[in-house]
């Protein structure tokens, strides 16, 4: 039964004091409680009663509600028989989390709206439980493990006439139902893609009906089999990666038992995108390796060995070793908080590296990423036959990599993430990997340093001494960091300033100000007078990209 037949029955008693877009809500059970913490006794969809016994003081609320909001629960019904009027801070409490609340008058006691409840939801069960059961049955069977996503949306279209799709973040399409239709425009699925990120964002629970060109669709997210809704304590740690159901439909006037029925689809889909997970775990191990050893400064040998052994399971069939490219992405939020940024990064850089045009749960049987601190690093394997001019033109291509996916992911990263990504030349043996890598991410900063959402840079806009970096002679690196570290390092050891982590952090943080001063307990003002001597001290200007990167080069150099 939905929340809105609850306001509608006049002998409950109820008035509702917050929640009016959320009244199409389902409840599934109800609960009265005074505990301070009943979540666990809460299993989600219940209407929660409570006489407030539990509340002492008014900063007692905001806990209390984001308790059972964290747990699910549909609606909060507060008795005003205790204290009268239910109190403004819980009303504020409930307005915050978006759970609708209830005032339910002293006249009324909590063991008729409980008969009531249990008596609607029991007529719903067991009128349509045998055909919502049928139909998870059959789904079940032929589901997942006997042909995929499109088998589940085959039997949403022929048992409901639902036309549906499946969704990447970046808004590809991954699976769709066989039935009579036009097919679904690439630039549809990409603004279905941004809406439901966009939505997502807000905090506001699935599905979230859009219109497009006349047509309504009814967006539902697809979450990892195992985790529950209130598993990640920040949508951004899964908002970039979570895939969509979208109907062609409008959700809002649908009986609770067809939307039980869609979240089970969601469900059964999740357990196809865990499958495709768990497939990449080959892969990714495989980049993590090669990275270790890259960045460990591994003899070129013990790099082409593991790279052997990459090809074939990277390129499978392919007899000549591959040439290769390196892609490093990093995502970062204004306010400093990284929400585990590598995994972020290194899910998103798997799907951004699919050909758009590509469909199906698993087409990126091409692709390698691992992660390290906040960034991810893909490692392409390009068939040798597309490198004919030593890579300069071969392989993948900066702008042409987010051309595609820069509208939804926009929409992900709202107005305080950013997604930076940098792409190396083609190289074609394993000495060549470390000046990849670093080209790579010299890249990205190029690309950090633009303005933009979604920004990436290829190695053609680097300078030739970044290019050059991992041959430079001992020598040579010696006297380019002692002409530009030195008087820092000598100020530092006089006045035990911190110069140089100073420098470091303001170069991590591409010359945010904000973020940097955030990473190092400071305020702004020591940060710019810190910044300030560092210039005096070198003649350089850290507001200009070529400084930054030769201190970044110093730094990495010393």
């Amino acid at each position: 039964m939905r929340l809105r037949a609850l306001l509608d029955t006049d002998a409950l008693g109820l008035r509702l004091l917050g929640g009016e877009d959320e009244l199409d809500r389902a409840v599934r059970g109800v609960m009265t409680t005074d505990l301070r913490d009943p979540s666990r006794y809460l299993s989600g969809g219940e209407l929660v009663l409570t006489g407030l016994a539990w509340r002492r003081d008014a900063a007692d609320s905001e806990p209390f509600v984001r308790i059972l909001a964290q747990a699910g629960v549909a609606a909060l019904a507060a008795g005003e028989a205790e204290l009268g009027d239910v109190p403004e801070d819980l009303v504020l409490a409930c307005a915050r989390h978006r759970l609708p609340l209830f005032a339910v008058h002293e006249s009324v006691a909590f063991a008729t709206i409980t008969e009531h409840v249990v008596r609607q939801v029991s007529g719903e069960r067991a009128g349509d439980l045998a055909a919502v059961v049928d139909r998870h049955r059959r789904m079940m069977t032929s589901g997942p493990a006997g042909g995929g996503p499109d088998v589940v949306l085959d039997l949403l279209g022929s048992d409901l006439d639902l036309r549906a799709w499946v969704l990447s973040p970046t808004g590809r399409l991954i699976a769709g139902a066989k039935v009579a239709g036009p097919a679904l425009p690439a630039e549809t699925c990409a603004r279905l893609a941004a809406e439901h990120l966009a939505a997502s964002r807000t905090g506001r629970r699935g599905p979230h009906r859009v219109q497009l060109h006349g047509t309504t669709y009814s967006l539902f997210p697809i979450r990892s089999s195992g985790r529950s809704p209130q598993a990640a304590r920040d949508v951004r740690e899964t908002v970039l990666s979570d895939w969509l159901l979208a109907v062609e439909a409008d959700a809002g006037d649908w009986p609770g038992e067809r939307l039980d029925l869609l979240q089970g689809v969601t469900q059964l889909i999740a357990v196809e995108r865990d499958r495709r997970d768990a497939a990449r775990t080959v892969r990714r191990r495989l980049a993590q390796e090669v990275l270790e050893l890259v960045q460990t400064g591994a003899a070129p040998a013990e790099i082409a060995a593991r790279l052997r052994v990459a090809a074939p399971v990277l390129l499978p069939g392919l007899g000549a070793a591959p040439h290769w490219q390196v892609v490093v992405a990093r995502v970062e939020w204004e306010d400093g908080h990284q929400v585990d940024g590598g995994q972020v990064a290194q899910s998103l850089l798997e799907e951004v590296l699919v050909d758009p045009l590509a469909t199906g749960p698993e087409p990126s049987d091409r692709i390698a990423v691992a992660h390290t601190g906040d960034e991810a690093v893909a490692l392409v394997p390009l068939p040798s036959v597309t490198a004919e001019h030593d890579g300069s033109e071969a392989g993948l291509l900066a702008d042409s990599l987010l051309q595609a996916v820069r509208e939804p992911l926009s929409a992900g990263l709202d107005d305080d993430g950013r997604l930076t990504l940098g792409v190396s030349a083609a190289v074609h043996s394993a000495e060549g990997l470390r000046g990849a890598l670093e080209e790579a991410r010299h890249a990205r900063r190029v690309a950090a340093a633009r303005t933009g959402r979604v920004c990436a840079a290829g190695h053609q806009e680097l300078a030739s001494h970044v290019l050059l970096l991992p041959f430079v002679p001992d020598d040579v690196r010696r006297a380019f960091t002692a002409r530009l570290l030195d008087p820092l390092k000598d100020y530092d050891r006089r006045h035990r300033a911190e110069l140089i982590p100073t420098l470091e952090a303001f170069l991590d943080c591409d010359g945010s100000w904000t973020r940097c001063a955030t990473r190092l307990h400071l305020h702004v003002n020591t940060l710019r007078y810190r910044v300030g001597r560092i210039e005096q001290l070198t003649g350089r200007d850290l507001s200009r990209l070529e400084d930054k990167l030769d201190f970044f080069l110093a730094l990495r150099m010393s």
